[in-house]
């Protein structure tokens, strides 16, 4: 395409003289600009099983849906924004080893025919209802004690909740969606379709700090999840060692203790935060066998696999309910390096 305009502006100037070929030029500017406000990621795109091969430090369509495949056979990248990042880089090496693929690191032609062996529609149809919009919405503060003032830790804007309920980011969500308000009801929008089957109970865990992961194995040793997680810190590293699940919490409390914080301003702080998305560790806590440790959600998702914790094992809030229901007291849980 560059190359034609190049051509068409050379002509344009042995006809027209220079006037025209400085017209066409601004054309060509024109055109350059439309070309970049063009939306990254097209509906029909994604829903199309044919795809070319995606790698690490691709972005669009293609990403998309196998994000959203990968996630839909119960191996999760987190967030589904239309990124090859590390998370996916991950998540993608354990699916191809799962299925005894090549671990090519590529969405390969074996890889997409494994996956388009799931033949729902990767995105779908969703009516927004006015319970939708009811709220209460407030942006929370990132201060804890300012955090526990508030009656719960809910989402801040409509947005932020649809793009939780449907695995994906507010970007990626306004991007399929360029025309749509969030803030209103009765309006349908393109979304991941993340509606599948749960998977199967967990008879043990295995969580990864190298690979930023949580696994779920059946009874059979057979792989059923795979979660992408962030895992530690230098300052707060993985209890390494093998645990045990002493219970699920859903929209659990977060007690604050400065104490246990390496890097709190005052050490004499204690607060309760009231539950919600948005607390500290997000819709559930599942707790281990090592005091003061668990598994639990966050109220950022596109931090998870970027960022530190304070020693505990935090995912995306859908992945950790969906692991929660996989458990019970007494699960083996490893964690090493």
């Amino acid at each position: 395409m560059r190359h034609y305009w190049a051509t068409f502006a050379l002509i344009a100037t042995a006809v027209l003289g220079v006037e025209a070929h400085a017209g066409k030029q601004k054309g060509h500017a024109d055109r350059a600009v439309v070309l970049q406000r063009r939306p990254l990621f097209d509906v029909a795109s994604i829903n199309n099983p044919i795809q070319p091969n995606v790698s690490a430090g691709h972005t669009g369509s293609g990403v998309v849906r196998a994000q959203i495949l990968l996630g839909r056979a119960h191996f999760s990248c987190g967030e589904i924004d239309g990124d090859f990042g590390s998370n996916l880089s991950k998540t993608l090496a354990a699916y191809q080893q799962d299925r005894q693929l090549p671990v090519t690191g590529i969405v390969d032609a074996a890889t997409w025919e494994a996956l388009n062996a799931d033949t729902a529609p990767a995105l779908m149809d969703y009516r927004i209802t006015a319970e939708d919009e009811q709220g209460p919405f407030v942006p929370v503060p990132e201060d804890l004690m300012e955090q526990a003032k508030l009656p719960a830790l809910g989402y801040a804007s409509p947005l932020e909740a649809l793009a939780e309920r449907f695995h994906a980011s507010p970007g990626l969500l306004k991007a399929l969606n360029p025309r749509a308000d969030f803030s209103k009801a009765e309006q349908t929008v393109t979304v991941p379709n993340v509606l599948t089957l749960p998977p199967a109970k967990a008879a043990n865990l295995v969580v990864s700090k190298s690979e930023s992961s949580v696994q779920a194995y059946d009874a059979g040793g057979k792989l059923v999840a795979f979660f992408s997680a962030t895992i530690g810190s230098e300052h707060d590293p993985l209890p390494v060692g093998e645990w045990k699940i002493r219970g699920v919490e859903r929209n659990p409390k977060f007690h604050y203790d400065a104490n246990l914080f390496w890097d709190a301003k005052s050490p004499d702080e204690k607060a309760v935060i009231q539950p919600g998305p948005n607390n500290p560790v997000g819709s559930v806590w599942i707790d281990l066998s090592k005091d003061h440790y668990g598994i639990h959600g966050t109220p950022e998702p596109s931090s998870i696999g970027h960022a530190t914790s304070h020693g505990c094992i935090r995912l995306t809030n859908w992945d950790a309910l969906e692991l929660a229901a996989m458990v019970k007291p007494g699960t083996p849980a490893v964690l090493k390096e």
